[in-house]
């Protein structure tokens, strides 16, 4: 079976509201796809649908060519994540898991790897109602490598988790990557995935804004701008400024765009301007998310104005 998710024009009404509108795109094998974008939308659809929990109004959701719902013993072809509270909390991790299993047709022998591999052994037959969010998380990650799937798909799995938690996250994403599978993570944090994800999907309003690999997208936002570190800000600008660059001061740092950074510290340097560091500008993944998405925001708060006395 190919390790693929295809997403082809899906749509998805409720009621009035449009919460799918022609979602397409691609997971591949080999890479971690961060898929993002803000609150509605529609991420969370479009990960029912590929899970056949939601019935599209058109288009197609595949997993490795054929619908989940056609499917044989769907865990060993597709692993899933999307509420990790989903559980009957009366019973241990461990029965949780074995209750799976016995679905799937897996032995308790599979169970008990998949509890070591997310660090849950110690806890296994502790009842999951009394685990943290970051315990159930890992239970949830256990249940979607119960049967050792070459597709994965996430919705936000870093939710709960703790430094070591979310480093550990990072390292077994990666790994999964490694292997050759498939693996979808919806996730609020940038930040992991900037360090995670091979390649975004950004969708905003129920359509893909972009589908791009991560260095791609950070190098087309990060632009030809320099940052330069001065005790002379004033001017630093205005010699690059004369260069025909645009510099714009702001404390200590000046950030300038037209030129290289080799010419940048030449003109410095022609003028006794004294600088202590000149780099390419390097966009953050919060940046790139935020540029492209600004049109998408479907609920925005106002910005507040200080108050004063």
């Amino acid at each position: 079976m190919e390790a693929t998710i295809e997403v082809r024009g899906l749509r998805k009404s409720f009621g009035p509201t449009l919460a799918l509108d022609g979602m397409t795109f691609t997971v591949q094998p080999g890479q971690v796809t961060g898929f993002v974008g803000p609150n509605g939308a529609g991420k969370t659809t479009t990960m029912r649908v590929i899970l056949g929990l939601d019935s599209p109004d058109a288009g197609t959701a595949l997993v490795g060519g054929r619908p989940y719902s056609g499917l044989r013993r769907p865990l060993t072809h597709l692993g899933s994540l999307l509420d990790a509270a989903a559980l009957q909390p009366s019973r241990t991790g461990r029965n949780h898991l074995l209750w799976l299993a016995h679905s799937q047709g897996l032995d308790a022998a599979r169970a008990d790897a998949v509890l070591a591999q997310a660090g849950l052994d110690k806890v296994a037959r502790r009842r999951a109602g009394g685990y943290s969010l970051g315990m159930r998380q890992r239970l949830g990650i256990a249940a979607a490598m119960l049967g050792d799937p070459p597709v994965l798909m996430m919705d936000e799995p870093f939710n709960g988790m703790d430094p070591e938690g979310i480093v550990w996250m990072r390292k077994f994403l990666r790994s999964l990557a490694a292997d050759g599978r498939a693996v979808l993570v919806s996730s609020h944090l940038m930040s992991e995935l900037e360090d995670t994800a091979d390649h975004l999907v950004i969708v905003g309003r129920g359509k893909v804004i972009a589908d791009t690999s991560t260095r791609d997208l950070l190098a087309a936002v990060s632009g030809d701008r320099v940052t330069l570190r001065t005790t002379a800000p004033d001017r630093a600008a205005a010699a690059l400024q004369r260069a025909g660059a645009t510099a714009t001061a702001d404390g200590t740092t000046v950030t300038v765009s037209g030129l290289a950074p080799e010419k940048v510290v030449l003109l410095l340097s022609e003028h006794a301007v004294p600088f202590s560091e000149v780099s390419a500008h390097r966009a953050s993944l919060e940046e790139a998310y935020l540029e492209l998405t600004r049109d998408a925001v479907e609920y925005r708060a106002q910005e507040t104005e200080r108050v004063t006395r």
